[in-house]
């Protein structure tokens, strides 16, 4: 491997606050709106799903607009970020590989995770690129970026069919992180073990699996198939 390039939503940074603001802009309990992000994911839907049960004629990205002009919009500190984070970055920046974080996040998103003075030599998002997960041209960008041929290049994500599966079919090498409701739902599927280079439960493993065999699990027999769709609202309007 000469580049890894990181998911930005469940695989550096926690929903919770994303979640948590659209549960108090509709005026349910926070509670609520995880219950029906839950279902949606088991179910293999778009988490965005979750927001047309509560409010069915709403226009998700057309909400996300109205919450930013109303002072409500996103934000991105350092507490949103998952604790192993940091130290895996700067680890694999040691070893000499390149670092990119490129994932389905909002022009705003990236200012603020730049602003957050990571250890990656480049932070982008789909907004940015105009061109979104799993779009193929979303990894064709990826590698545009990586500076590395596809069989160099590593892409960490959490959601089968939004980073797993293009990124693989793009001809990028990939690791399924076991983290977020995606990651953690769809971890044993059999295609995803199948599919995955290795598969992870935290980002300090990397360093140490990056030169060795696949990494394998064990998991409950059998589960509907990954979701085709891509969970829009989950990674906030990306184009």
């Amino acid at each position: 491997m000469e580049t890894i390039v990181f998911d930005i939503g469940e695989t550096l940074v926690r929903d919770d606050r994303h979640w948590s603001s659209w549960a108090n802009w509709l005026g349910v309990p926070p509670h609520t709106v995880s219950a029906l992000v839950g279902a949606a994911v088991v179910q293999g839907r778009d988490c965005a799903d979750a927001l047309r049960v509560l409010r069915p004629d709403m226009d998700v990205s057309e909400a996300y607009h109205a919450r930013a002009a109303a002072g409500r919009g996103e934000h991105l500190d350092e507490t949103d970020l998952y604790p192993d984070v940091r130290p895996a970055l700067a680890e694999l920046r040691a070893l000499g590989l390149r670092v990119v974080v490129a994932g389905d996040r909002t022009a705003r998103a990236g200012e603020l995770l730049r602003a957050l003075d990571l250890p990656a030599d480049l932070v982008v998002t789909s907004e940015e690129w105009g061109v979104a997960k799993p779009d193929r041209e979303f990894f064709t960008r990826v590698l545009e970026v990586s500076g590395a041929s596809p069989e160099a290049t590593l892409y960490v994500g959490d959601h089968p069919a939004d980073d797993l599966f293009p990124a693989k079919s793009s001809g990028l090498r990939a690791a399924h992180i076991r983290r977020g409701p995606y990651g953690h739902w769809w971890a044993d599927h059999p295609d995803v073990v199948e599919t995955a280079d290795w598969r992870i439960s935290a980002l300090t493993e990397l360093p140490a699996l990056l030169g060795g065999r696949r990494k394998v699990l064990t998991g409950p027999p059998e589960q509907p198939a990954p979701p085709e769709r891509s969970p829009a609202a989950c990674e906030q309007p990306g184009t």
